[in-house]
């Protein structure tokens, strides 16, 4: 049999784009399962995700196996044509697992060890349940392999799970062992002669568990990674029992945006497909541009290759305090502006709303009230545009423009005991993306030390540890051209989480023309900003009332040395030091230094000159006018989405198709009120 080089792409080329959602056929009887094929058929559906949660129903006592009702519910989808996405039911473990062996459940940093009754309740150290969820992968690959309905292999579901028990200690002095090879090299590491915690041995060593005060930041930094080590370590086991009997299909897992427990840099390299689940909140004004963010950093990981929204809702969710549905109309624009972004996959949670569980109120692509909805229509409704769009399959999104962002990094920036917590990463990162995002500037994702070539304007947002390829990588940037942006909190520590010695930003003052000595926290009120004459003209034009510009919430007290000082802070602890700078080498790129965090106005502007002087610009650049107007360019097609309540005229040089209705457009596109027009190059394109 042979193996494609590249199993997602073999699938998308025969089925298009992936359209379907999350099924749990074990929740209804076989009449249902009849109707539901029928109306998955109809509605476009070509995937669905079966038995996430199913190990209770496959595995009903310790070692006894039903397969019996998958093998009809596999049959049944099959015959209407929609394929299956076969998971690994490891997520949540039958309660029986549990009661025989509670040293398979979790325990929590206060000691107590936690019980079954919902999902995920398992401590991806134990071997007893790492032995039980091979066991029973091993059977349903076994059986199921071979079954032309299954397309695709799900591994868990949301991996994330982090356990303090003695089993996980045993674990992570191992992995501590590996990473350092003596204790000596661990106290070095840890910095132990703070509050005298030296160890003579590894097997004086816990996970970071309750303590009357602080924990050691570097032990909590390790104990993050090897916690996304042990679940991507799990991860591997199952995915290379199924690799060894099935080749060809792809293989994949769920992320969950920018979650915080497990490092998806070293995770991404091992999956066939990057996958995704994504529920953006209806109610916050900057929804879209977070998903944008989110969804191009899940093709990032990829390295541009295509990827897959795996879950998103078609109306309202269950888990927060306050749930608003949004319309089918939202739903719609969402998914769309995920395929803008490279996802050759559009799924959700789930396909029939649940009648019984904690996920009753969750929205479904089938609702409690059945298929003569609103939301069902919309699901129908997209079914078509997806298949309309079968053309877009495989169309990579180019982008001149990459923003640094790492996990470590994240992870030792927001430990305990730090100058501030209203200082957050993903603040910082959300708040500088946002402008690049209402501009149509398309943006890459790369972690420190990441190949920076091909990119014109680099991004670092907040890099607190920084490592010296990392330092090596930006500097190379400014020599070959390119202009780098450097924000607050950056080059502080190193991998150890240890603050490095002398003035900051730790190996990149040399590059930025400047260095500081003091992290200050500000008021809540901010400071005022006194700006050199080329950024109060920027500033002018963005705010005609001749409102100054302000820092907000960080600043630091920085020297020129050798810098070009464009903003200084007036008054308070800092007043008179610099606030921004530019340093402007001799090989023709800029390297521009941010020692606060400027208020959105004059952060746009900013960021909006380092583009224009680098001479990078939207795909369509009317589109920087029109608030809440989005423009991504994937391919030939170029995709405009309102998410705004008033229809907007776009002018769109030169004659295209629209995708999604087959008319010809002119120099001015009609986009309606939370409308989405996808624009083709190739003239007579009429998508379907």
């Amino acid at each position: 049999m042979a193996v494609p080089a590249d199993r997602f792409a073999a699938l998308t080329h025969d089925l298009g784009i992936l359209y379907g959602g999350d099924y749990n056929p074990e929740q209804w009887t076989p009449d249902v399962w009849r109707e539901d094929a029928r109306l998955m058929r109809e509605a476009g559906v070509n995937l669905v995700t079966v038995g996430v949660f199913s190990w209770a129903r496959y595995e009903p006592a310790p070692g006894v196996r039903d397969f019996a009702w998958l093998d009809e519910v596999l049959d049944v989808l099959h015959a209407q044509g929609v394929a299956v996405d076969l998971a690994t039911p490891t997520a949540s473990p039958p309660a029986w697992l549990g009661h025989r062996h509670p040293d398979t459940l979790p325990v929590d940093a206060d000691g107590v060890r936690l019980v079954a009754g919902s999902r995920n309740h398992f401590s991806p150290a134990s071997s007893v349940y790492r032995d039980s969820a091979l066991a029973v992968t091993r059977d349903l690959v076994a059986r199921y392999a071979g079954h032309a309905a299954v397309r695709m292999w799900h591994v868990g579901n949301e991996f994330g799970q982090v356990c303090f028990g003695d089993e996980s200690a045993a674990r992570f002095r191992v992995w501590l062992q590996e990473r350092y090879g003596s204790i000596g090299a661990l106290n070095e590491a840890w910095g132990t002669t703070v509050w005298s915690q030296h160890y003579g041995a590894f097997e004086e060593i816990l996970p970071p568990r309750r303590t009357v005060y602080h924990v050691n930041p570097t032990q909590a930094l390790d104990f993050r990674r090897y916690s996304s080590d042990l679940l991507l370590e799990l991860y591997r086991e199952q995915r290379d029992l199924i690799r060894a009997v099935d080749p060809v299909r792809p293989v994949t897992t769920n992320f969950m945006g920018f979650f915080p427990l497990v490092d998806y840099w070293s995770w991404a390299p091992e999956l066939d497909v990057v996958a995704d689940d994504q529920y953006p909140d209806p109610t916050d004004p900057w929804a879209p541009a977070d998903s944008g963010l989110v969804q191009d950093l899940m093709r990032s990981l990829g390295d541009g290759r295509p990827w897959m929204l795996m879950e998103q809702a078609t109306a309202a969710v269950s888990w927060r305090a306050h749930n608003p549905p949004k319309s089918p109309e939202r739903a719609r624009r969402e998914s769309l502006q995920a395929v803008a972004r490279g996802a050759d996959g559009v799924c959700f949670f789930q396909w029939r709303a649940s009648r019984a569980g904690a996920e009753r109120f969750h929205s479904a692509m089938l609702p409690h009230a059945g298929a003569d909805t609103r939301v069902h229509a919309g699901v129908r409704r997209l079914g078509a545009d997806l298949h309309r769009l079968r053309s877009v399959v495989g169309g990579r999104v180019e982008a001149r423009v990459v923003m640094l962002f790492d996990w470590a990094s994240w992870w030792a920036a927001e430990e305990q005991a730090r100058p501030t917590v209203r200082l957050g990463v993903l603040d910082q990162l959300r708040a500088w993306y946002r402008p690049l995002w209402q501009a149509g500037v398309a943006v890459d994702l790369a972690a420190p030390g990441a190949d920076l070539d091909g990119y014109d304007v680099v991004l670092v947002p907040q890099s607190y540890l920084v490592t010296k390829t990392a330092a090596r990588r930006v500097e190379d940037a400014v020599d070959r051209g390119a202009s780098v942006v450097v924000g607050p909190f950056s080059g502080v520590a190193d991998e150890n989480a240890h603050v490095r010695q002398g003035r900051f930003p730790a190996l990149l003052r040399d590059v930025l023309g400047v260095s500081g000595e003091e992290w200050v926290p500000l008021p809540h009120a901010g400071v005022e900003l006194r700006l050199a004459a080329p950024l109060q003209a920027l500033l002018d034009a963005a705010c005609p009332d001749g409102s100054p510009g302000r820092a907000t919430t960080f600043g630091e007290l920085l020297r020129s040395d050798g810098a070009e000082v464009l903003a200084t802070f007036v008054g308070g602890h800092l007043d008179g030091g610099p606030a921004l700078t530019r340093r402007v080498p001799p090989g023709g790129g800029q390297a521009w230094y941010l020692g606060c965090v400027p208020d959105e106005q004059l952060l746009g502007r900013v960021l909006g000159e380092v583009l224009d002087g680098a001479g990078v610009g939207g795909v369509l650049p009317a589109v920087a006018d029109l608030p809440g107007v989005e423009a991504v360019r994937r391919g030939t097609a170029t995709f405009v989405l309102n998410h705004t309540d008033l229809p907007v005229s776009v002018p769109v040089p030169g004659a295209r198709t629209d995708l999604l209705t087959g008319a010809r457009c002119g120099d001015l596109v009609e986009v309606p009120a939370g409308g989405v027009v996808v624009l083709d190059d190739r003239v007579g394109t009429a998508g379907r």
